[in-house]
């Protein structure tokens, strides 16, 4: 028999807005009872000397240098563009003038 009970596996089910029928709760009762003392498990290992970690290994970013190299005249992307003024590109308004 599962530590939680169907009523709290009903309870979660409300909480979270979903529909769960009465055969789903015994289900549910008996996974979430294995999860909870899977969660209960990893709580007692004695870990106290161990400092917390995100990854076991270290991450680092390889990055390539920030070097400048050529790019295309204003000119010759504005005129590919469906609208420019201004030398800028023009896109359709998605605020209103309040905002």
């Amino acid at each position: 028999m599962s530590t939680i009970s169907r009523d709290e596996v009903a309870h979660i089910a409300r909480l979270a807005r979903l529909a769960v029928t009465e055969e789903e709760l015994d289900v549910f009762a008996g996974q979430l009872d294995v999860i909870l003392t899977s969660v209960q498990r990893v709580g007692e290992v004695a870990a106290d000397e161990i400092p917390p970690t995100s990854h076991v290994v270290p991450l680092t970013n390889v990055l390539r240098p920030d070097e400048p190299g050529e790019c295309l005249a204003p000119g010759d992307v504005l005129r590919s563009a469906p609208a420019a003024e201004q030398n800028r590109f023009r896109v359709p308004r998605i605020l209103d003038e309040e905002a």
